[in-house]
């Protein structure tokens, strides 16, 4: 079962940058994709971005393509996700919600992937 604990959410103003953070744990096999989710009481769920672990590719929605950057850190038998936020505006405000699909790789569509975490509060103020 695959685990995922997002951490690092924090209220920030609009202009500001925020780090956010999903250690992904108790795979076999390193999940082929890795994604970056938001959703709030105003709109659905939405892709924000992604990457697929083995190799280079990474992929964004475009509202945060020039402000948002994914990477990732490996170690023996997790992998910690990130997310870099700059430029940071109100309608970024949400929870982000990271999560793991062992299939193919390139969808910011949510059925698109099987394992969730619990998601970390992003609040930016204007």
């Amino acid at each position: 079962q695959i685990h995922l604990v997002e951490s690092g959410g924090d209220s920030v103003q609009a202009g500001g940058s925020l780090n956010i953070s999903c250690s992904v744990s108790g795979y076999t096999y390193v999940p082929n994709c890795l994604a970056w989710f938001r959703q709030s009481p105003e709109k659905k769920r939405e892709g924000v971005a992604g990457l697929f672990p083995h190799g280079t590719f990474k992929y964004y929605a475009a509202s945060v393509r020039d402000r948002f950057t994914i990477s990732q850190v490996k170690a023996l038998k997790t992998v910690t996700l990130h997310l870099e936020m700059v430029n940071l505006k109100p309608e970024d405000s949400g929870t982000y919600i990271c999560a793991a699909d062992p299939g193919s790789c390139g969808s910011l569509v949510d059925a698109d992937f099987e394992y969730w975490g619990q998601g970390t509060e992003v609040t930016v103020s204007a």
